[in-house]
C-alpha cells in the first residue's frame, strides 16, 4: 500500500523536479548532456530545482548548448544570481550572444563590480587574449611572506578561477613583478619572503591572438598566462582550460574551412536552414564557377578528344591525382604555419623541398599508371590500340607534371593567403583541387599533343 501511495505521489510531482533529482548527483558535464536534449524552457525548469552551486557549474561547461537561451528562459532573479556567480570570462562569453536592450537589461541586474568587469572584457575583440581571460586571479604584494600568502589563498580560493599561480605585484605601482607556483609556495619556509620562491613571469597582452597565447602556454608548460597592459599592470589571466576550449573551436573552424565552407560557431542541430544555406552556398557557388573553367579547358581541346577518345578514360585519374597531391601539401603547410614551425619568409625553402617531392611522387604514380595500362593491354582486359605504349608514356608524363604542380600550388597558396591577410585555412582542399583540375587538363592535353602528334593526334 505504501508503494502505491509513493508511486501516486511521484506521478503528481513536477516532471522537471523528478528530472532534477535524477541528475542532481551527476557530474556537471553529464547534466549538460541531459539538458542539451531538452528545449530551453524544459531545461530551465530542471535547473530551477538544482542547487545554485550546481547550476553555476553547469553554465561553466563549454559544451552546454545555447547558454544564452537558457539564461533568458530562467526566472529573472535566478538568471541574475547565475550570471553573478559565473567566472568573468564565462559570463562574458554568454553576454556576447546578447545584443541591444537585452544585454543592457541583464547587465543592469548585476552588482557594479561584476558589471564593470564584464563590460571591460566585452571591449576586447573576439579571439584575443582579452576576450577569453578572467579577472579572477590571486595576487599579493611583494612585501608579504609565504605564510601570509598561503593564508590569503585559503581565504579567496572559492572566488578565484585558479590558485595554481600566485602573482606578485609591486606594492606601490601595482605592476607585475614575478609569479609563484602553488607547488613552490607550499614547499617554501613560511617565514621567508614570497620573493624567495618566485620567478619571472611569462606575459602576454590583451590583444594577442588566442592561437599565440596557446603557443605560449604550450611552449612554457604553463597552467595560466598573465595578461598585462602597456604599463605592466596585471589585468587578467588566461587559463589552460580556456585555451583548450579555444583550440577546439579553432580546430572546428579549420576543419570546416578545409571542407570548403564558412566556419559555423553553433552546434550542427541548432543551425537554421537559412544559416546553413548562407554558410555553404557561397563557397559552393565559387567552387562551381571555378570548375566551369574545367569545361572550358575541355572545349578548347575538343578536336583532340574527338581524334583520341581513349584519352578521356584517364581524365578522372589525372585530375584526382593532382588534387590529392595539392590537398596533402596544403594540409601540411597550414598546420606548420599555425604551429609557427614556418614563417612567411620560409616560402622559398618550402618550394625547394616540394619541387623534387612532387616530381618523385608523380613518378611513382606514373610508374603505377604504366603498369596498369600494360597489364590491361597484355591480358586483353581493354584494347588501347596500336599506340598503347605512347598512351602509357603520355599518362606517366602527365602525372609527373600534374602532381608536381599540385604539390607546388598546394604548398604556396597558404603563404599567399597569409601574406594577403587571409586565414591560410581558406586554402581548403576543394579550392586547391579546383585549381589543379583546370591546370591539370591543360597539362595533360599539352603533353598528349607532344607525345601523340603524328599518331593519334
Amino acid at each position: 500500500m505504501d508503494d502505491i501511495v509513493s508511486h501516486h505521489e511521484d506521478n503528481t510531482r513536477d516532471p522537471a523536479q523528478l528530472a532534477a533529482e535524477l541528475v542532481r548527483k551527476k557530474y556537471p558535464a553529464d547534466i549538460v548532456e541531459v539538458l542539451n536534449e531538452l528545449p530551453p524552457e524544459e531545461a530551465a525548469a530542471v535547473l530551477a530545482f538544482l542547487p545554485f552551486e550546481r547550476v553555476v557549474e553547469v553554465f561553466d561547461e563549454p559544451d552546454l548548448n545555447d547558454p544564452a537561451g537558457l539564461i533568458l528562459a530562467l526566472p529573472e532573479e535566478q538568471a541574475r544570481v547565475v550570471l553573478g556567480g559565473l567566472s568573468a570570462d564565462r559570463a562574458t562569453d554568454i553576454f556576447r550572444q546578447f545584443i541591444g536592450p537585452v544585454r543592457a537589461h541583464l547587465l543592469g541586474l548585476l552588482d557594479p563590480e561584476t558589471k564593470t568587469s564584464i563590460e571591460k572584457l566585452l571591449t576586447y575583440p573576439e579571439n584575443t587574449a582579452g576576450s577569453i581571460m578572467t579577472t579572477e586571479f590571486v595576487c599579493v604584494p611583494s612585501t608579504w611572506t609565504i605564510e601570509q600568502t598561503l593564508e590569503h589563498v585559503r581565504v579567496v580560493e572559492r572566488t578565484r578561477e585558479t590558485v595554481y599561480a600566485i602573482y606578485v605585484l609591486d606594492p606601490l605601482k601595482k605592476t607585475l613583478l614575478q609569479v609563484v607556483t602553488l607547488r613552490r609556495l607550499i614547499s617554501g619556509d613560511p617565514k621567508d619572503s614570497i620573493l624567495s620562491v618566485a620567478r619571472s613571469a611569462i606575459t602576454t597582452t590583451p590583444l594577442t591572438d588566442r592561437e599565440e597565447v596557446a603557443r605560449i602556454i604550450s611552449k612554457y608548460d604553463l597552467l595560466a598566462v598573465p595578461v598585462v597592459d602597456e604599463k605592466n599592470h596585471l589585468i587578467g589571466i588566461v587559463t589552460v582550460d580556456d585555451i583548450i576550449d579555444a583550440i577546439v573551436e579553432e580546430g572546428t573552424e579549420d576543419v570546416q574551412k578545409f571542407g570548403g565552407m564558412a566556419a559555423i560557431d553553433e552546434p550542427y542541430m541548432q543551425i537554421s536552414f537559412g544559416q546553413m544555406m548562407y554558410k555553404r552556398a557561397g563557397w559552393l557557388s565559387i567552387l562551381f564557377m571555378s570548375e566551369m573553367l574545367t569545361a572550358s579547358a575541355m572545349q578548347y581541346f575538343e578536336n583532340e578528344l574527338e581524334k583520341a577518345v581513349v584519352l578521356t578514360l584517364f581524365i578522372p585519374l589525372i585530375m584526382s591525382s593532382g588534387g590529392n597531391s595539392g590537398s596533402q601539401a596544403t594540409s601540411l603547410l597550414i598546420r606548420s604555419l599555425a604551429l609557427r614551425e614556418l614563417k612567411l619568409g620560409d616560402w622559398w625553402r618550402v618550394a625547394i623541398r616540394e619541387l623534387p617531392t612532387g616530381i618523385a611522387l608523380g613518378a611513382v604514380l606514373g610508374f603505377i599508371g604504366v603498369i596498369r595500362i600494360t597489364l590491361w593491354q597484355k591480358f586483353g582486359i581493354f584494347d588501347y590500340g596500336e599506340h598503347w605504349q605512347l598512351i602509357a608514356a603520355t599518362v606517366a608524363a602527365a602525372l609527373v607534371g600534374i602532381v608536381t604542380f599540385g604539390s607546388m600550388s598546394g604548398s604556396m597558396l597558404p603563404f599567399i593567403l597569409k601574406r594577403l591577410g587571409f586565414d591560410p585555412a581558406s586554402a581548403s582542399a576543394p579550392f586547391v583541387a579546383t585549381l589543379v583540375d583546370v591546370t591539370g587538363l591543360v597539362i595533360y592535353f599539352t603533353i598528349a599533343l607532344v607525345f601523340l602528334k603524328g599518331t593519334l593526334l
